[in-house]
Formats: C-alpha cells, structure tokens, sequence
C-alpha cells in the first residue's frame, strides 16, 4: 500500500484529492495538512511513502517545505497551477520526484504516483518546454533586494539591512530593471513573481 499525505489550503480540493486517491487499492491517504509548516509534522508522524503538496500555500510555500523534506525519507510530488520556470528550477533543486499540473486526469496523478515508487522522476510535458526556458538573470544579491522592495522597503532601508550604500542599491536597482528589460521597481517585481524567482 502505497501511503500518502496531502497538502493543500483550498479545503474542497483537498477532499476532492483525497477522495479520488483513497478509490485506488494500493494507495491510501493517511494525512492532510493546509500548509507547509503542518505537512512537516504529518510527515515526521505518519512517515508516509509520498508527500503530495502544492506551492502558494500560507504560512511555508510548498517549495519550502520540499527543500526542508529532502533528507526525508518521502517522495515529494508538487501538484500547482503554475507553470513558472523559477519554481520549476527551485522544485528540481530540491530533489523532488514530481512536478505536476492540475489540470491532470487523476488517472495521470496515479500513474505518476506509481511510477515515482519505481524510483522514476514525473514532470508534465508542459514543463519540458520551460525547462528550457531562461534561467533566472539575477545574482543571490539582485534577489535579496528585489525580495526586499516587494516588502516595500526603501532604498535606504534596503542599504542599511545589507550594509551598502545608497548609490549601490540604486545601481543594483538600475542593473535589475535593466536585466529584467523593465521601466521600473513595480514592474521588475510583478515579472520576478509572475516567474517564480522570488521567495
């Protein structure tokens, strides 16, 4: 019997999940959590074969609970809406074993759960092309400020939490813009987020 959990905040798509799951005869659904954070203690708990979870989860993102789960002894599959290449990047990073859209047949969900537990990794065909798509332009640095203007923080807030200076965040600022091929901040985040490089 092939043991899973399931995280998921939207309460309905989780039951639905569930419930088409439980209907296989070599899989049953020991847990459900409707975050990251909840899914780590039902993992250590319920030690399941698989650990089935989306990504924009509130309190830790599904992909921040993949990269804590790798020395796990539990196969992630990432079930999104999203098809965005810097998830995408992030989800291999992690190591995790599935990568799937949901617009899946949960025909498609149970093979691919099958196929993982023979030690196969399963991505959709619609991530292929974006696999090839271009990787994230930004360095660690460019990140950590384009993470923190999207909090809202100033320049000069962002030069004191990082110890730079004024000018230097600005011509970091510039360069993003610049890399991103954006007119400004707004812009440049809104596209970091609709790609999935930001946190």
């Amino acid at each position: 019997m092939i043991r899973i959990v399931i995280a998921e905040d939207q309460n309905l798509l989780r039951g639905a999940l569930s419930a088409l799951l439980d209907l296989e005869d070599d899989v049953e659904v020991v847990g459900q959590a409707e975050n990251g954070k909840e899914i780590l203690g039902l993992v250590e708990r319920e030690r399941p074969d698989i650990c089935l979870m989306d990504i924009e989860m509130p309190v830790m993102t599904g992909l921040d609970a993949a990269e804590q789960l790798q020395e796990a002894d539990c196969k992630v599959i990432i079930l999104t809406t999203f098809a965005r290449p810097g998830y995408f990047e992030r989800a291999k990073k992690a190591e995790v074993s599935g990568y799937l859209l949901k617009d899946s047949s949960s025909e498609t969900l149970a093979q691919s759960i099958r196929q993982i537990m023979k030690g196969k990794k399963v991505y959709s065909p619609e991530l292929i092309d974006i696999a090839f798509e271009a990787s994230n332009p930004l360095t660690d640095r460019e990140k950590e400020i384009i993470q923190r203007l999207r909090e809202g923080k100033s320049t000069k807030v962002i030069a004191k939490e990082l110890y730079l200076s004024n000018g230097t965040v600005r011509n970091y600022i510039s360069i993003i813009l610049d890399k991103m091929g954006t007119k400004n901040r707004i812009e440049a985040i809104s596209k970091a987020h609709d790609k999935g490089w930001l946190k």
